[in-house]
Order: C-alpha cells, then structure tokens, then sequence
C-alpha cells in the first residue's frame, strides 16, 4: 500500500519536480556504488550525477550555510573523479590510436596514464570515505527538501547560455563555453520530455559531447608535448595535435550551430536582430576556424 501510494504522489509532482527527484535519487545511488567499487562506469555515473545536483543546488537553493558545504564536498568529489574519468577516456584513446610508434612514445605514455591512474584513483577513494558520503549524503536531502522550482526549466537554461559572438573561440574560451553549455544542459532536463525541451537538450548534447571529445584530445597532447617535447621530436605529439586541431574546429562548428538553433527558439524577435545573430555566429565560426 505503501508503495503505491509513493508512486501516486510522484504523479502528483510537477514535472520540474519529478526530474528534480530523479537526479537526487540517481546521485545517492551513484554515491552508493561508488563507495563499493570505483569502476570506470561507476566513477563515469558519479561524476555526471554529481555535475547534475551540483548545477541544481547552484541555481535553484536558497542561500545557505548548507548550500555552501554541499556545494564544496559535491565539487570536491567530482573534480577527483573527473581526474579520474578523464584517464580512462585517456587510455582507451590511446589503445584504439593505430599509428607507427618507433620511438615507443604511445606505450611510454600509457604506462606513465597507468600510474597516473593509480594515484588519482588512492585520491578519490580517499576523499570519498564513509563518513564524508554520510555527511554528503544528509546534506543532500537538506538540499532537496529546500530547493526552489517554481522556474521555467527552458528560460532558465538559456538564460545561462554562453554566447560565443561575443568573443573570439579559442581553446579557453571553449573550455568555458563547454562547461556554461553542460550545466545550461542539466537546467533544460528539469522540464522533461516535451519537445521543445528534448530539442534544447539533444542540441546542447551534441555540442557538449564535440567539445568533450575536443577536450579529451587536447589534454592528451598536453601530457605528450611535456613528456616528449615538440611536433618535430615526436611523432605521437605531431598526430595529436592534428587530431586536437582537427576536433577543435568540430567543436566549434557544433556549438555555434547549437546556439544558432536555439536562438530561433527564443520569444520572437525583430528580423534585423535575428540576422545580427547569425551573422555573429558566423563570425565566431571563421574565427575559430581561424585559431585551429
């Protein structure tokens, strides 16, 4: 009886509520699975179940003493198995790369991923110990108890929206566009799935997972260039920096198409404004093309 009086009342929730609920219930079972066995799947749910209520209790809590340590230990705890997470992606990019590798660069590098893997992995079991996903954990219902929705999802989120026109796309602008694009992403799933929301939320996915597959490049060929030096003294650095370029200019092409899409979605706008735009966008386009 009292199952179903439970599924009675989540029917009678709005649906901003409901979604809401459902990244609060995902982010404890995630923390759950965690605490059990650090999997890569598992470190990869965490993360983006942590990224989801962290984006929520940022935006949608009153301000108070709880918000801030709920805040610092969700943050804490993401950036440790984003670390994490990232050396996975890392690993397996390099795995599944076929390319000559006579100065043994690849292997080198793996090897060096590997420890690199270890300690990160000491890091994040070390900080999500019991007594700290206790403690997370009660302040997380403190959060969702308190948090406020009586918010338009869609507005909100684009409201939130980067807006490259603005400035010139270079490596960080997009790193901040990338992260500005993800968190407006997690507003827009509190409305469900209506069309108009599923079209804001499969746009920003695209543009999110280009820039995601960009970042995880370059970061790489970051690690290369410090262990191995310049395009001329390795091979490996040369085809990662093609490979970074290369998803550098996808990425920008996606997310200035994504916000173009977007754009046309907003209250009606005069014609003039609308070409003003897109002829930013544009701009923003040849610019990154540009920098690449």
């Amino acid at each position: 009886m009292q199952s179903n009086g439970s599924i009675h009342n989540h029917l009678q929730l709005s649906i901003p509520q409901n979604q809401s609920r459902l990244v609060f219930e995902r982010v404890n079972r995630s923390l759950g699975r965690l605490s059990k066995n650090m999997t890569p799947q598992n470190v990869h749910h965490f993360r983006t179940n942590g990224r989801r209520v962290e984006a929520l209790i940022d935006q949608l809590s009153p301000e108070t003493r709880n918000k801030k340590k709920v805040l610092k230990l969700v943050a804490k705890l993401t950036k440790r198995a984003g670390k994490l997470r990232d050396i996975d992606v890392q690993i397996a990019f390099l795995n599944n790369l076929r390319v000559p590798d006579r100065q043994n660069h690849r292997a080198q590098l793996l090897e060096f991923l590997g420890e690199e893997h270890a300690r990160r992995a000491r890091k994040l079991a070390k900080a999500a110990d019991s007594a700290t996903l206790q403690e997370l954990r009660k302040r997380l219902r403190r959060e969702q108890n308190g948090i406020k929705l009586d918010v338009d999802p869609l507005r909100l989120a684009l409201s939130s929206l980067p807006k490259p026109s603005q400035v010139p796309l270079t490596e960080k602008t997009l790193h901040a566009f990338r992260i500005g694009v993800k968190q407006a992403r997690y507003l827009a799933e509190l409305a469900g799935e209506a069309p108009k929301a599923k079209l804001f939320v499969d746009e920003l996915k695209r543009a999110q997972d280009a820039a995601g597959e960009w970042h995880d490049a370059v970061k790489l060929k970051e690690k290369a260039e410090k262990r191995f030096g310049s395009a001329s003294q390795s091979a490996l650095v040369s085809v990662l920096q093609n490979i970074s370029r290369a998803r550098f200019r996808s990425a920008s092409n996606a997310l200035v198409t994504a916000l173009t899409t977007l754009s046309q979605e907003r209250q009606p706008v005069k014609p003039s404004a609308r070409v003003q735009y897109n002829s930013a966008a544009s701009n923003a386009t040849v610019r990154s093309t540009a920098v690449a």
